[in-house]
């Protein structure tokens, strides 16, 4: 089975059903989405702290509630936008199985995995769309659980749909970077912000083997 996994970001998720439909006309595809934007100002109304590290939301008890209701309603959005081929998924409900980081609370780092609900549902032709909290539960980045569901799925291409073009350095995107410049740049300190997560998971992929694609950045395997 050839898979295209595709991270949909929360900011891009009303805009994005449309080339998500015509990417599954050529290749079956997988959808992970976030819901960033959305989990920020439902934070804000619940007077919860909002803060990040390294890119990554630190998620507390009264967090992770609100972490779910975000994500099911850009999951129940983007599948009806989809249509009637989407298949809504939540990842603690299908298995996907994360290693807990405590400093950043209810948080994981998801591990490879190719859960039976995500295969049986390519295997029919159908669009599985999957939130990202796994077992715990526990708050998991989009984009680090799009590499791990891309790893443990063996697709052929991970792609993030996103606000921005790609990797920017010096005002100019940087139309493609192998991962030994990649790790450079992370490990430099340098980058801030989304960028940070979104290029970790495309080292993580092309070193497992994907191929990936922030934007117009490309990271081969």
């Amino acid at each position: 089975m050839s898979v295209l996994v595709v991270k949909v970001g929360g900011a891009v998720a009303g805009d994005s059903a449309a080339a998500v439909v015509e990417l599954a006309d050529t290749s079956d595809v997988c959808v992970v989405h976030g819901a960033g934007p959305q989990i920020t100002l439902e934070m804000e109304r619940a007077g919860i702290p909002v803060e990040f590290v390294d890119g990554r939301r630190v998620t507390s008890e009264a967090g992770i509630d609100v972490v779910r209701r975000s994500l099911a309603a850009v999951n129940g959005s983007l599948c009806a936008a989809i249509g009637e081929r989407a298949v809504p998924l939540f990842g603690d409900e299908i298995g996907l199985q994360a290693t807990p980081v405590p400093h950043l609370g209810l948080v994981g780092d998801p591990v490879p995995s190719r859960p039976e609900a995500v295969v049986a549902a390519l295997a029919e032709g159908l669009i599985p769309v999957v939130a990202p909290i796994a077992v715990g539960p526990l708050n998991v980045n989009a984009d680090e659980a799009a590499a791990a569901l891309a790893l443990g799925l063996g697709a052929e291409r991970l792609l993030f749909l996103t606000d921005v073009d790609g990797l920017i350095l010096d005002g100019q995107v940087v139309d493609e970077i192998d991962v030994e410049s990649a790790s450079e740049l992370l490990d430099g300190g340098t980058l801030t912000g989304g960028i940070i997560p979104k290029l970790g998971a495309a080292v993580t992929a092309a070193r497992g083997g994907v191929p990936a694609s922030i934007g117009r950045t490309a990271v081969p395997a």
